[in-house]
């Protein structure tokens, strides 16, 4: 008999997931209207330390009007990690821009002195603006994304937002819960410390909503534009009078319901993962020619995907998934480089050599956040018989 499947990622429903989404059907509130979205909302800013949050229908849509609300648009450019999720890049292009692709550092996040190093050979002040100077564009917006749950450099990323007058967007769609404990940032979240963040709640996240977003900001203009452009630009509900191109982005009511009760178990969830992180790094980190990634110093992190690198050239990223998979384990790679991914080709690159090394050679392991130590184990022999 084949032994259980171990999933890479699956929804935990421990909480009052039923009860909430039960509450939902019987009060008939079932799509974009219902109070538990903006429950939902508040208690994700109140979790968050942000003055408000406004909620959408995934973490794209969300990147979506981030873009719109840091005004970027048709000919500006934005730098964007070429190690990333295809849908953190792409409401770039649905604003009509460019990504200028940056390589990434030891934290798998966009490096700031790589980034660096492009704006200062490629840039110059124009009228108060950084300005491309061999395509012509504005460079409007750096995007951040927070790969894995591990935080960016941020403190890196503000000073060099600040000098080149770019817009900090953070995708922080894998990193709800990751938090600053030391430095210029204690205490603040991923997400909360650039202009504008985006999470997300699709269903192998740490807490999920089946589908969802939400964006949070300190500047309460972009978030309440957001919203307005998040419900169709309704100028007048009544007589269906529509001010602007609006988008059908808004979460749901029943969505919301789970989401609440995933967020009531976060911290728990939270607490498994970096569990589960330290018992896989303490039988594999240096053994057998593997590495366990490690996480930035001076952050908790949620520690959302873990990754398995091989250090020793006998092991293969492919077959060590295919020699999983025929245990019943599922692995996955990281992702395919953006600027290998159809239409994205032609963009410009900058300092990719680490995120090349990382795509050949990472590999991450099942991380539920209901894993038990048992299938955590098996994953660790089968590993250490490769």
């Amino acid at each position: 008999m084949s032994q259980q499947f171990i999933p890479l990622s699956v929804p935990n429903f421990s909480g009052n997931e039923k009860q909430y989404v039960n509450e939902a059907v019987i009060s008939e509130w079932v799509s974009t209207g219902g109070s538990k979205v903006s429950e939902f909302e508040e208690k994700i800013a109140e979790y968050t330390h942000m003055p408000r949050a406004v909620a959408c229908n995934s973490g794209t849509s969300g990147l979506h009007l981030a873009m719109l609300m840091a005004g970027v648009g048709r000919g500006d450019e934005v730098l964007a990690p070429a190690l990333t999720f295809i849908a953190a890049v792409n409401p770039i292009r649905y604003a009509g821009a460019e990504p200028v692709f940056i390589g990434c550092g030891e934290s798998l996040c966009l490096c700031p002195a790589l980034a660096g190093e492009w704006l200062a050979a490629n840039t110059e002040q124009r009228d108060g603006k950084c300005v491309n100077r061999h395509t012509g564009a504005h460079v409007k917006a750096l995007l951040a994304v927070h790969v894995f749950g591990n935080m960016a450099n941020m403190p890196g990323l503000v000073e060099l937002c600040r000098k080149y007058g770019l817009v900090l967007i953070e995708d922080s769609t894998e990193a709800l819960g990751t938090y600053y404990t030391e430095g210029p940032y204690r205490g603040k979240m991923a997400g909360t410390i650039g202009d504008i963040g985006v999470y997300s709640f699709n269903g192998n996240k740490i807490i999920t909503t089946g589908a969802g977003g939400m964006v949070v900001s300190n500047h309460a203009d972009w978030l309440e534009r957001a919203k307005h452009l998040s419900t169709q630009a309704k100028a007048d509900e009544l007589q269906f009078v529509h001010d602007e191109v609006g988008y059908n982005y808004r979460l749901t009511n029943l969505q919301a319901a789970l989401g609440l009760a995933q967020l009531e178990q976060l911290e728990g969830f939270i607490a498994h993962k970096n569990e589960m992180y330290d018992f896989y790094k303490e039988r594999l980190d240096g053994k057998n020619g593997y590495r366990i990634l490690p996480f930035r110093d001076g952050v908790r992190s949620n520690k959302w995907f873990y990754s398995l690198y091989l250090e020793d050239a006998r092991h293969t990223r492919d077959g060590v998934i295919a020699a999983l998979k025929a245990q019943n384990i599922q692995t996955r790679p990281v992702w395919a480089l953006i600027h290998e991914q159809a239409d994205y080709g032609r963009n410009e690159t900058y300092g990719l050599a680490m995120a090349e090394d990382f795509r050949a050679k990472i590999v991450n392991l099942p991380c539920s956040t209901n894993l038990t130590r048992e299938d955590a184990q098996r994953v660790v022999d089968a590993l250490l018989a490769l």
